[in-house]
């Protein structure tokens, strides 16, 4: 059992490329680290669901994207639920589902389906636009 999850934790922090920081101590490692290596103990226990409130949030676009790519991963092949909080478009393109909230409330739902990436940014673009409105500023 402690073989495996040694491996697992190895595994992970390769693809979270954070393998070069395991026996460090948290005041040694950068903020984008340190939130990648929150990710990887959240995920080595190959949960079922995973909340996760803007993480991309401290990391730069390289590390943002190795980071959703594994949340991918672990949606597709391991079959766990990410709900993902974020204002990021770049990251709600690595949804399959996504859900717009404006005032507390559900106002518009999108399903990736088929769609290239391309596609599937312009309309999360598109639906962003049609929920602020022309006059979200109006007095």
């Amino acid at each position: 059992m402690k073989e495996r999850t040694e491996s697992r934790i190895k595994d992970i922090a390769k693809a979270l490329h954070i393998r070069d920081i395991l026996r460090k101590f948290p005041y040694e490692v950068s903020g984008g680290q340190k939130q990648r290596a929150a990710c990887a103990r959240a995920l080595v226990n190959k949960p079922k669901l995973i909340l996760a409130d803007e993480p991309t949030g401290a990391l730069d676009s390289k590390s943002s994207a190795v980071l959703l790519r594994a949340l991918q991963v672990m949606n597709r092949e391991l079959g766990a639920t990410i709900l993902m909080v974020t204002h990021d478009v770049f990251s709600a393109c690595y949804c399959e589902r996504i859900l717009f909230l404006s005032d507390g409330k559900i106002c518009a739902e999108l399903n990736r389906g088929s769609m290239e990436k391309r596609e599937y940014l312009n309309r999360i673009l598109d639906i962003q636009s049609q929920i602020g409105g022309e006059d979200i500023y109006a007095e």
